[in-house]
Order: C-alpha cells, then sequence, then structure tokens
C-alpha cells in the first residue's frame, strides 16, 4: 500500500480489509440490520490471502462466548436510542450549566482531559492503534490508551472499532453507518441517536473485530467503558469542587464529542482533496486541529493503515507526534508512514486513490 514500515516487517493481517481493500463495492440495498453488509466481507478476506471462510468459523463458539456479554438491544431503524439520546442530552444540559462555574483551573484541567481522551485516546488508540493496526506497542501501553479513550464517551473499544471498519469497507455506500449522503445531521450525530449503527451484534462483532474478541481486557473494558469516567469524575470534583466536575467531566466531553463527530460529517462534505478515493473523504486543517490530526481525512482514507495522516510540514497531526514520541521511548514499533515524496516520484502504490496533481476543488457531499 505504499507504505513503509518502521522496525518489524509484518503487520497485523486483519487492518488489511478493514481499512484498505475497497474492490468490495458492490453492495446490498440498505437493510434494517446492518449485519447485511457482511455478505461482502469473505471475499474480500480471500482476495487479501486470508480466507473468508476460516474467519467464519476460527474460533467461533470461544468468540460468541466472550462477546455474549457485550450484547445489546438493538433499536429499529428509525427508532430512538433513549438510553443514548437521554446521556447525550444531559451531558449538554451539563456543558451549558458548566459557564457558570468557570473558573480558569478548569478551563486548563478539561483542555488537558480533551488531549487525554481525544489524542492517547481517540486518535492514537482506537482509530490508529486499535482500527487500523498503524503501529504496535507493549500491551501495557495499549490498554492505557484505551482507558484514555472511554474518557471521551464514546462506548468501549469493541463497538467503537467495528463501526469504524464497517465505515472503510462501506464508505459513503450504502451499508457505510455514518454518511453524510444520509444527511449532515444524521452523519454528525443522527446515526449514533437512532437505529442500530452503535449496536452490532455478535456475528457482526465476531467478523469485524476477531483481534479484540480475542482480548479479555478489551471486552472486560467494552463491557464497563462508563468505570473509568465515573472514577476521574469523583477525583475532579474531590479535589476541585463542582468547577473541576462540570468543565473536566461535561464541557470537555460535549466537546470532544462534536470534535470526533465534525471527522464524519464535514470532512465528507467540505475541503480538499489530495487523492482521487472512491468516497467524499476530504482533507480539512480545522477539524485536524479540534481532533488532534484527524482531519486530514483524505490522506486517511487514501491509506488507512498509515500512522501519520498529515503527509506535509503544515498538515498539524498531533496524534502523530504522540506516536513518533512513543517511538523514541521504545514503546511503539512497525510504524507505518507515507512518504508524499514517494507517491508524486511514483515509488510506492496509492492502491485507494491517485495523487492528483492539483488540488482539486473543494466537494459537497448530498444530503441535508
Amino acid at each position: 500500500m505504499g507504505l513503509v514500515k518502521e522496525g518489524a516487517a509484518t503487520g497485523h493481517a486483519l487492518l488489511v480489509i478493514l481499512a484498505g481493500d475497497t474492490s468490495c463495492t458492490s453492495v446490498m440495498p440498505r437493510n434494517p440490520s446492518i449485519t447485511q453488509v457482511l455478505q461482502c466481507l469473505p471475499d474480500s478476506l480471500d482476495r487479501l490471502g486470508m480466507c473468508g471462510s476460516e474467519l467464519k468459523t476460527s474460533e467461533g463458539p470461544t468468540l460468541d462466548m466472550q462477546l455474549e456479554s457485550l450484547e445489546k438491544r438493538q433499536a429499529a431503524n428509525g427508532e430512538i436510542n433513549w438510553v443514548t439520546a437521554v446521556f447525550m442530552g444531559l451531558f449538554h444540559v451539563g456543558a451549558v450549566a458548566a459557564l457558570f462555574f468557570f473558573t480558569w483551573k478548569a478551563l486548563f484541567v478539561a483542555m488537558f482531559l480533551w488531549w487525554v481522551s481525544g489524542s492517547l485516546g481517540i486518535g492514537m488508540s482506537y482509530h490508529r492503534l486499535l482500527t487500523h493496526r498503524g503501529y504496535k506497542t507493549p500491551k501495557w501501553v495499549e490498554y492505557f490508551l484505551t482507558v484514555c479513550a472511554t474518557l471521551a464517551l464514546e462506548g468501549g473499544p469493541i463497538f467503537w472499532v467495528a463501526t469504524h471498519r464497517i465505515h472503510h469497507q462501506f464508505s459513503d455506500q450504502d451499508g457505510d453507518p455514518h454518511s453524510p449522503i444520509e444527511g449532515k445531521w444524521w452523519a454528525h450525530m443522527g446515526w449514533i441517536l437512532m437505529g442500530k449503527s452503535m449496536h452490532h451484534d455478535t456475528t457482526t462483532l465476531a467478523r469485524y473485530v476477531p483481534d479484540l474478541a480475542k482480548d479479555k481486557f478489551h471486552v472486560w473494558i467494552t463491557k464497563y467503558h462508563y468505570v473509568p469516567m465515573i472514577v476521574l469524575g469523583v477525583i475532579l470534583l474531590a479535589i476541585g469542587g463542582l468547577p473541576f466536575l462540570m468543565w473536566g467531566i461535561f464541557v470537555r466531553t460535549v466537546v470532544g464529542l462534536h470534535a470526533t463527530w465534525l471527522v464524519n460529517s464535514a470532512t465528507h462534505s467540505w475541503g480538499t482533496r489530495r487523492f482521487a478515493t472512491r468516497d467524499l473523504s476530504t482533507n480539512s486543517w480545522w477539524v485536524a486541529l479540534l481532533t488532534f490530526g484527524e482531519g486530514w481525512h483524505n490522506n486517511h482514507h487514501a491509506h488507512p493503515t498509515a500512522a501519520q495522516h498529515g503527509f506535509t510540514w503544515y498538515e498539524v497531526d498531533v496524534n502523530w507526534y504522540g506516536i513518533w514520541a512513543l517511538k523514541q521511548l521504545g514503546l511503539a514499533w512497525d510504524v507505518k508512514r507515507v512518504r508524499l515524496a514517494d507517491l508524486e516520484n511514483g515509488l510506492a502504490a496509492a492502491p485507494n486513490g491517485r495523487l492528483v496533481t492539483a488540488a482539486m476543488p473543494e466537494v459537497m457531499a448530498a444530503g441535508d
């Protein structure tokens, strides 16, 4: 995929499907159960040297047993996920109420925790490490970063990773959980509040996240992903009273959620395109600033397993700087990168989207 590996030679075989094979484009019409998009998965795996039939059966009973505890009631299409909706509403009310408890210390605490949850957590852990396996770390580092991610209130790693891998397999096509083709509101947060996209059944989980499903820690933290947030809230209340609690939990979480959701909505709607990918992904400098580097989304869709999303010096990518720091400390290896110069000189392949010589005009996705 035109990737330069820094360190050991091999990567995780599963990541490629998820993130690089875009040949399975003949997708059935949207169905109330997103599980049906899995029909294309075995063929994709076979083309990548992984036997799809083996993935369906290997360790199936074991994975099913481990994942049974994660099974949640699925809302029907058009039905509101009331638990999610209520908590989202309460957090937004809390964020507004926090304005009456402002202190500078509370603001700085919130900013620090935004980085912990959004950069160390969502960007470096859930996205670039667990979903795409863009680099490797010791297990204790992986687990620490995963706990940081749970503080973002975006659920546990198994559901998050499964949803994102499905997104890459069917980006801006039928089966994509959050494409702006369904409407920008849907792509931003409607998909979370309604329908089944956030509550996959065990069959979907076992087939899209077999790597995480075999890890007892990831199964446990997915089931109890709310525990770190509760512990953090108690600590903040104890050391800083209501200002720390309101800003460090409510304001910080709401800002972080909307920043993440902008990657789904804004960077598939407006921006510039360096690569002619099959989807609507764009690069957005302002979303990149709000998400510590996740806004270089067209770069990412063209080279999904690359740990670095900002391909030039001016494409600020704080999440990459964190991964680079881990590598310097000997805590990250097999770091996958894309050299833009290699792409420009034809020295590296770009199977997910050719490099365009001139910046393509800003694009606008279909939808409301």
